[in-house]
């Protein structure tokens, strides 16, 4: 998945930079466990519509409105996904950002 699929890398390359911070930052053990919930759910998600989008493909290669609506749906649950994982960094990360830089 991470070599064929364009956001799955972006979403690696934004575990990573969450992970440094969330070291830099030393949050805590409970941060910690939203944090790692937070990067699985987006993980699985994306794993999810990958496959979604890899079966529809192999069912209907041509084009096909119901596919496209499936697909559609797998990849707004990748964008809830992320956007819940987002939210939930915002909270932890923001405040310690600030109180860094002010």
């Amino acid at each position: 998945m991470i070599k064929e699929e364009h956001n799955a890398r972006i979403h690696l390359l934004a575990i990573v930079l969450v992970i440094i911070a969330g070291i830099f930052l030393n949050i805590s053990r409970f941060e910690w466990i939203a944090v790692v919930l937070a990067m699985g759910l987006v993980l699985t998600a994306e794993i999810l519509n990958t496959s979604i989008e890899n079966l529809a493909d192999f069912i209907s290669p041509e084009r096909n409105n119901r596919i496209k609506k499936v697909k559609d749906l797998a990849a707004a649950g990748v964008f809830v996904a992320a956007l819940a994982a987002f939210i939930t960094g915002l909270i932890i990360f923001a405040p310690k950002f600030i109180r860094l830089f002010s």
